[in-house]
Order: structure tokens, then sequence, then C-alpha cells
């Protein structure tokens, strides 16, 4: 992080954030190495969870992805049986894609990892009332992505 003097601009802020951001999320991936999942299929997986199922056509909306390279995830996630095709009820034309019970296995298995990093992370590198600042910082964060 860049070092400001007095109140940085908007700007500094936003590269400093966009570059410890961006080192957070690749430590957190590598907290939870053997899965074996690429980050895109990660994504997917979280999206079935957190969204429910959803057509491969909708996913490539979703994750900002062309439909063919989604249909590429969508079939190495099929081949590991961590998501499942059913017919839509909707369009008899598509189908809809959602999680089986050893793809939700396979996300909490990471989210654990993850959040398990985390924690003995914010333990042994911060004292309580850095805590508190980074937890009012969480806050921020939510107000910034609209939560």
């Amino acid at each position: 992080m860049s070092e400001h003097l007095g109140d940085p601009t908007p700007e500094q802020v936003a590269a400093d954030l966009t570059d410890v951001v961006g080192r957070f999320v690749r430590r957190l991936r590598g907290a939870s190495p053997g899965s074996g999942l690429s980050p895109t299929q990660r994504s997917v997986l979280a999206r079935l969870d957190r969204e429910g199922p959803a057509t491969t056509a909708g996913l490539a909306r979703a994750e900002f992805v062309r439909p063919q390279s989604m249909r590429m995830t969508v079939s190495a996630l099929e081949s590991l049986a961590l998501v499942e095709r059913t017919p839509d009820p909707d369009d008899g034309r598509q189908s809809v894609l959602s999680l089986t019970d050893e793809g939700r296995r396979t996300l909490a298995d990471a989210r654990a990892a993850k959040q398990s990093w985390l924690s003995v992370a914010v333990a042994e590198e911060l004292d309580p009332a850095e805590r508190r600042r980074l937890a009012d910082a969480v806050e921020l964060l939510e107000r910034l992505v609209g939560k």
C-alpha cells in the first residue's frame, strides 16, 4: 500500500484497495488448494449454491463469459459429479443445473478451509482494536458493493 500524507484521494484508496483485495483473494484461494477446481468452477458452484438452479446460458451471463466457455466449465463439473442437469420445467428445450450433494460438500470444504485460514490469521495478526477496525472496514465494503 502506498503511504499518504493527509487524506487520501478516492483514486488512491481505489488503487490500494484493488491491490490488497487481489492479493487477499489469491491468498484465500490458496487456503483451499485440495479441491483441484479452477476459479471459474468454484464461482459457478458458489453461484448455484447461492442462487439455486440455472441454465448454462444464465450462468454464462452471470459470470461474464461466453456460452461456449461455460459449457466447458459445466461439463467439467458434471464429470466430477459436482453438478447435475435436469429438464427445465418452464422450457423443455433447456436444462437447468444444480449442485449435487458432492458439489455441496466440495464447496463447504473449500469455504471451511478459507474460513479457518482467515480466522487464524485474524487471531494471530490483529489485536482487539485492530479486529474492531477490520470489522468496521467490512461494513464499509458491504456498503460499497451494495449489500
